[in-house]
Formats: structure tokens, sequence, C-alpha cells
């Protein structure tokens, strides 16, 4: 996919990693310093391009994303950090960039050593390459058990003209980032002030991709970057910043989709809406409880509408309610309310809406007015068999 966005160059290589002749080496650089932001993993064994990464982003200001895929660089210990920083400083020697405005990021086995002889050999091919790949060889080139490319763009059309955005993310599994292995990167080619562009990120990164989960796992590696380089030299004016934030939460919410839509196995995308909380805390347990739950995953993926581990779920979540109010439905179907089942078929009612990707299951509490979305995936066979056999 070729991007309408301003100033930024792709390149992407097979370097060996895992396996010959597969994109493994990825690179984005800015003709300009721009405003950089970054959301990382809360795990505490952070992996060695997290640590990096975190101090190259505190400046506010990068113009170059390095990823690679095949190895996470995850509990490396003081060698990993030191492999980390080498690979910047290949990357700085072949682009002419400083290695302190590169930012790192991997994905892969946890526990491995980064092939410092492969790096060696791919760096300069990755440099030479530099704008002549796509957004697309971008997102494959990061992609471990993702079964499809995961890229997104938008346009924005403002005063002072138009401005582009684009994003790419990996994951399929260990998704439940907390800002799985859950890589992402959103470009944005507008002028905008860094304190400015660094708060509406992480506003986006908190209604997106905070609220995804596969299967509960939170990653060592899970990394969002942001960088806006003023290149279509089109300044956001102070009343067009909700635009511009609508649209940058718009394009990580579909590439949040596209996380859960590929989980490892998935064949559901299931939004559950919690309304009617005491608060949003205990709507966001709920949400998170009910996605998280094993029982209710595989339910879906059997196409059961077992309503009875979802309100099993509700009750050990930590919300307070009063279980005689809440009300449960699935695709607009109300299947139990005020503790009770409804007098519905509803086996025969879902029956054809359990065919469906996209299922949707609204809880009511009955408490108050705090609400939150979580999209979660189904769990099937597939998911252990991927799984099982990740590291062979």
């Amino acid at each position: 996919m070729m991007t309408d966005i301003k100033g930024f160059s792709f390149a992407a290589v097979p370097a060996g990693f895992k396996a010959p002749d597969r994109l493994d080496l990825a690179l984005i650089v800015s003709d300009r310093p721009a405003c950089a932001a970054g959301v990382f993993t809360t795990n505490l064994f952070k992996a060695a391009p997290v640590i990096v990464a975190m101090e190259a982003a505190a400046g506010g200001q990068a113009r170059a994303i390095v990823i690679n895929s095949g190895q996470a660089n995850a509990c490396t210990g003081a060698e990993g950090l030191a492999n980390c920083r080498r690979t910047l400083e290949m990357i700085s020697a072949a682009t002419g960039i400083e290695a302190s405005e590169i930012l790192p990021a991997s994905t892969g086995v946890i526990g491995q050593q980064l092939k410092m002889d492969l790096w060696q050999q791919a760096v300069p091919q990755l440099a030479a390459r530099l704008g002549s790949c796509g957004l697309d060889d971008f997102a494959r080139a990061i992609m471990t058990t993702d079964s499809f490319p995961k890229t997104a763009t938008a346009s924005l059309s403002l005063q002072g003209g138009q401005v582009h955005l684009a994003g790419v993310c990996k994951g399929a599994g260990m998704i439940c980032p907390n800002m799985a292995t859950m890589l992402a990167v959103l470009l944005c080619d507008a002028q905008v002030p860094v304190h400015v562009w660094q708060q509406m990120f992480r506003d986006a990164v908190a209604q997106s991709f905070n609220r995804v989960t596969v299967d509960g796992d939170t990653s060592t590696n899970d990394t969002v970057f942001g960088l806006a380089n003023g290149a279509s030299g089109v300044e956001v004016l102070p009343e067009e910043l909700p635009l511009l934030q609508q649209a940058v939460t718009a394009l990580m919410g579909d590439l949040a989709y596209m996380l859960v839509q590929d989980g490892e196995g998935a064949t559901k995308v299931l939004r559950i809406a919690v309304t009617g909380a005491a608060d949003d805390t205990d709507a966001e347990k709920a949400a998170r409880t009910v996605g998280h739950s094993q029982l209710v995953k595989t339910a879906f993926y059997g196409k059961d509408a077992n309503w009875g581990r979802i309100v099993a779920a509700l009750g050990r979540s930590g919300a307070a309610f009063d279980p005689a109010q809440v009300s449960v439905s699935i695709c607009g179907v109300t299947i139990f309310a005020d503790g009770a089942p409804t007098p519905v078929d509803a086996d025969a009612l879902l029956k054809e809406p359990l065919e469906r990707t996209d299922i949707s299951v609204d809880i009511v509490l009955g408490q108050g007015k705090g609400t939150y979305t979580l999209l979660a995936s189904d769990l099937s066979h597939e998911y252990v068999s991927i799984n099982a056999d990740y590291r062979s």
C-alpha cells in the first residue's frame, strides 16, 4: 500500500532472523524531526527495545522507527540492552540519523539474544531500500503469527489544507495491551505542538488498543509509536484539534479491530458493551471479566448462546451491582433480565446471528452512568495448536 502521507519513507528486508526470504526487518524514516509519542507495556519485564525506546521518546522528538520480528529481545539482560543500542548505531551509520532519534521495537520469542551478525548484514540493505517500499511491506516485516498485514490510512481536510494519517500494527496472540505481542505505529503529516500530539496520542490509545483482548496476556514488548512530522505544511488550528483527535482515535480503532479479528484462530469479534455501572471503573471490570472468560469465549466459538457463562463472569468481576437489576442481550436479543432468563427461544432467535463474525454483547448493570466497551475474540482449537507449537 502506497500512501499520500508526506515526508515518510519505508523500507523492509529479509534478514533471516527466523526464516529465509521472509521480510523481518523494517524501517520508517521521517525527512525531518517529528513530534514523537509512545505508549508502552505495563509488564514489569520490559523488553530491551521498550526500555531504550522509552528513553528516546521522552525527549518528544524522533526521526525513525525500526522494528524486527523473530526475536523479542526480552528478558535478555545487559547484553540485550547493549545489542539493542548497537543496532541503532548500525542504522545511524547507514542513514546519517542520530541513534538517539531512532525508536526501536522487537517481536518474537522471549529470551533469545539478537543475531547481531544478521543485523550487520541486513542494515545496509535496509538503508538502501528506503523509499522503495510501502506501508504493506512494513506491515509484513513485523508480523509473527499474524495471518494478514494490518494497515489503515485516512485523510482530513482542515482550513490550511489536507493532512494524512497512516497506521500499521501487528499482533494476533498475547494480546491484552495495558498501556501482546502488540506493536503499532501511527504517522501523521500535520503540524501540531508536541505536547498536544502526545496527549492526543495517549487518549486515542486508551480508547482503542487498550480496549481489546485476545487472550488476556500483556506482552513484554507492547509498544505504540506516533510520529507527526508537519511535512504537509498544514498547521492544525486550536479549534480543529478535536477533528484530528477523532481521526487519530478512529484510525487506531480500525487497527485495534484487526488485532482481535486476527486473534490466533479467532472466528468472532465480540463487542462487549457495559452500561449502567456505578462508575466507569466498575464497567471496565465487568467487560474485561466477560471478555477474558475462556468459557464465554469458547461458547461463542461454538455458536452457543450460553448466557449463564456471561452472568457468572459478571458476578465474579468485582463490579458492584444488584443481580436482580442486570440484563444481558446478545445481537439485540435480550436473553436475561431482572435476575432471570427471559421467556424467549434464545437458541432459535440467535442461530443466524451467531454465524456472523461480529457479535454484540450488551450488559446493563442498573447502578449508575458508568460505561465501557471492550473488543474480544472467541477461543478456538486453532489457538491451542498455534501456541503449543510457537517455538518449533
